[in-house]
Formats: structure tokens, sequence, C-alpha cells
């Protein structure tokens, strides 16, 4: 059963009125505080620039947090009891004034301190200096850091040892948020409790595995960040390599944080790496243009407010990679994410090998190898896809393929499946660090992407135009086909 930390926490959270801590962070801290989750003495201080007494910025969260909180979770009392805990302090970040006002607040606690920086990449480096020279910081300490950690290599590494000039590598929890989701936690779970599925997982039984993550929304309002980062920079480089590394690392030796990185870090160093010749068959860029969203018209990414109409950003990614070792020797990885695409959809498709002699119907051979799919989202589950004998005496022989399927919401209904940052906060409480990401990650995943991209634009290559509603470029298909394979919804 899961318990409330052992000590109470400070959690002192910057940029408490931004986008991320109204949609996710309030919103998964009374959820915490809701379930019994959070020590009797642990408080949350919210700083942001805006002019606001306690009182008025109380009624601010709590009006967001009931928008952002489903209304079957949602009461008057619980929300109450939580906002109890809240109090708010306006803080220019940028400049030394007012930090003053943090250890006053922190003045005669033992509780544990917690720094969330919910703030824009730019701001962090100043934020952490400025902390650092407050008597409340101390090897207790644990500073929170949301992505992008930098925007390639170089600015990886020195927002890093800003980082590691005040904090120890085991004080900084970097959070890619997909590693809270259930179902990827799940993963571990999957392949290496049961034998089923672990003695089967290597290039001798699987064909390819796909990795989708597709988003229907547009770049909602965020131009200047993501123009300047990319569908690669954006997601390739932190989402999509995080789940690669889930699904293709080796047994750890324990479930310890480091056990499990260790061997994720294994991963990215075998991945071979993408040269000029390369790119032209293994990756795929694409940028949506004008075309239709949930049955409503959308413009193309050059029209969008606020655009560069002659900017070569992608919103869309195929990449056929390859990991150069002896478990994954033969057997691609088909990774592919988007904006702009049919639907919301985050999953994983892993195409068993058929069995080496096939005895039933040709006209049925394609059916042949076994699949099982992962939902990450928006419907949390699994399927074994498995073949069985269609019914019926006329059927002789004939098969058919179905579903072994456990779906979460339905499996445990008695159960509120919870949000990935619900997790990930509880575990920095905790201090447990198995779910965030270490340095050495971060800058080998950014080593492997940066010569992707260096190499990319060597070859001079625009992205390949798709309309919004669509799965991406026609060209994303082509390199599946080329292998004789097919993404998992045109099979």
């Amino acid at each position: 059963m899961v318990k409330a930390p052992d000590t109470s926490c400070d959690l002192m959270l910057f940029g408490a009125l931004g986008d991320l801590a109204s949609k996710k962070l309030f919103p998964a801290l009374y959820q915490l505080d809701r379930a019994g989750l959070l020590s009797a003495g642990s408080r949350v201080l919210a700083l942001a620039r805006q002019d606001h007494d306690e009182d008025s910025a109380r009624r601010l969260i709590r009006d967001r947090l009931q928008q952002h909180t489903p209304a079957s979770s949602f009461d008057d009392e619980s929300a109450d009891r939580f906002l109890q805990r809240v109090s708010y302090c306006q803080l220019d970040f940028s400049t030394a004034e007012g930090y003053q006002q943090l250890e006053a607040w922190r003045s005669g606690r033992e509780a544990t301190l917690i720094l969330y920086l919910a703030t824009p990449p730019t701001m962090v480096a100043g934020i952490v200096a400025h902390i650092g020279r407050l008597a409340c910081c101390d090897q207790q300490t644990r500073v929170v850091v949301e992505k992008p950690i930098g925007h390639d290599l170089p600015s990886s590494r020195h927002l890093n040892d800003q980082l590691a000039a005040v904090f120890d590598e085991s004080q900084v929890f970097r959070i890619d948020h997909y590693l809270g989701k259930e179902t990827v936690q799940n993963l571990i779970a999957l392949r290496f409790a049961n034998n089923l599925f672990a003695s089967q997982w290597d290039q001798n039984h699987i064909s390819h595995v796909e990795i989708t993550v597709a988003e229907s929304v547009g770049i909602s309002g965020r131009w200047g960040y993501f123009d300047s980062a990319g569908q690669m920079r954006d997601m390739v480089q932190s989402h999509l390599l995080q789940l690669l590394c889930l699904l293709a690392m080796d047994p750890p030796s324990d479930l310890s944080a480091d056990s499990i990185r260790d061997e994720k870090v294994k991963i990215l160093k075998a991945l071979r790496p993408m040269t000029s010749d390369m790119v032209q068959s293994h990756l795929v860029r694409g940028q949506y243009t004008a075309g239709s969203s949930g049955g409503k018209p959308v413009p193309g990414y050059l029209e969008e407010e606020g655009a560069n109409r002659g900017s070569t950003t992608e919103t869309f990614v195929a990449l056929k990679v390859e990991i150069e070792n002896w478990r994954w020797s033969g057997v691609p990885f088909y990774i592919r994410t988007g904006k702009r695409l049919p639907e919301k959809r985050s999953e994983v498709i892993i195409h068993f090998k058929p069995a080496p002699h096939y005895i039933f119907d040709p006209d049925q051979k394609h059916l042949a190898n076994n699949k099982l799919i992962i939902r990450l989202q928006p419907d949390e589950g699994m399927a074994l896809q498995i073949l069985t004998k269609d019914q019926g005496l006329h059927k002789g022989m004939r098969l058919r393929q179905g579903p072994l399927e456990l779906t979460f919401s339905e499996a445990f209904a008695s159960d509120r499946i919870p949000d990935a940052y619900e997790r990930l906060l509880l575990e920095v409480m905790k201090g447990n660090q198995y779910l965030f990401v270490r340095r050495d990650e971060i800058e080998h995943a950014w080593r492997w992407v940066d010569e992707l991209l260096a190499n990319c634009h060597e070859c001079g290559a625009h992205p390949k135009r798709y309309a919004a509603g669509t799965w991406g470029p026609v060209a994303s298909i082509a390199m599946t086909a080329r292998d004789g394979r097919n993404w998992y919804e045109d099979a």
C-alpha cells in the first residue's frame, strides 16, 4: 500500500501561476492530499511575478484547480483543506532582491525542502544561482527541473554544470512526465516479471518495433518555443528515446534508480549513428499544412499566429532506429511523432516473428505474426493479438485474429488511474530517483540527436508537407514499405 512520505516537505513552486502549475502540478498535489499522501506538516509556497495577496492568489489557484480537476474527484472540503497548505509570494525570479522572503518562510523548519522550477528553461540558471546563496538550501534539498534540458549537447552541459555548481547529482530530479505514466512503468513489470515475454524479448523472436506518439493539436500558441526546437528536440530527444530505452534495455540487477538508469544509458550508447548516407532512407521530417482536425478546418504551421513564413522547422518526425548490440541486432525500431495527426495516441507495437513453418491457409499467412500492443494514452492498457480458429462448421481451419486485452480503466475500475505528475511528485517527496533522468542519459541522447540533425541539415532537405488530420508525409509510409512493412493502422 502506498504511504505518505515519512517526513514533511516544504515545496517552493516557481512559476506557480503558469500553465504547467495550473493544469498539472496543483491538480496533482490536490489529488495526493485528497488521498492522504501528503504528510501532515507539508506546505507549498507558490512563487510568481503577479501581484496578489494570499487570499486572491488562493482564490485564483482554487478556480484553476476546479477547472483542471475531474468533477468526480473535486469537492469543496478537500479543496479548502489543501489550499490551507498553500502560501503565496510575489517574486521577480531574475533579481536577487526578494529571495530573502524564502528564508523567512523556511525559518525554524526541519522539513525537506523541494524546489520545483516550473519556469521557462532560460530562467533556470538564474534561479539556481540565487537559490544557491540561501542558507535554507542544504544537502537534503531537492531540485526538480522540467525538460528541455538544453537545446543541444553544449547547452545541456552548460545547464547541468550550473545545477552541479549548487546541487549534487543525487539532489537533481529531471522530469520526463512520460516516465510517470502507469503503462510506461508497467513496461518493466511486463518484461521482467513475465517469463513469457522476457524469454522472447530479443532479435530471435521480434521482427520490429513501432513507437508512435501522435498529437491532434497544433502548436497551441507556443510558436516562439516550438519553432526553435521542432519535433526532434521537443519529443524525440526526450519522450521517445526514453520509451525506446525502457523497451530495449537489458534486465537491471534490481529496481534501484542507478541499476535501471545504467541499463538505459547502455542503449543510448548502442544507438547506431545516423550518418549522412542514412538520413535519406532512415529519416522523414514533415510540416503540416492546412487541413481539418476534429471535423473543423485548421491552419497550416506557417499560417499559425506569429508564424515565420519561411520556417523549415519540422512538426513531424519518422525514424528507423537501429541498436547495435547482441539483443537487438537486425531489429528496426520505427519511431514517429507529430502534430496535427488524426488523433491523440501514444502506443508501442511489438511485432513478433511468425513460426518457422506455416501449415494453415496460405491466403492468411499475413496474419501469422503475433503483436503486443501497449497503449500509453488515451486508454491505458495492453492487448496481445493472437490467432485462433474461426468458429463454425463451414469454416474449416480458417484463422481469426483477436486480442487478449487488459484495459486498466476496466480491470481496475475501482481504482482511479493517477496522473503521471502525481506519481512523480510523490517520488520526489520520498527521494526516489528511478523515474527521473540522470545527467549522462540526457547527454548521450543529445549527442545522438545532434549528429542526426547536423547530417540532416548537411543534406539541405526541407520538411515534406502533410495535410493536417493525416498521418504525416507519404514518405513515412514509404520508409517502412521499403522493408516490406506497414505502420500498424495501415496494415
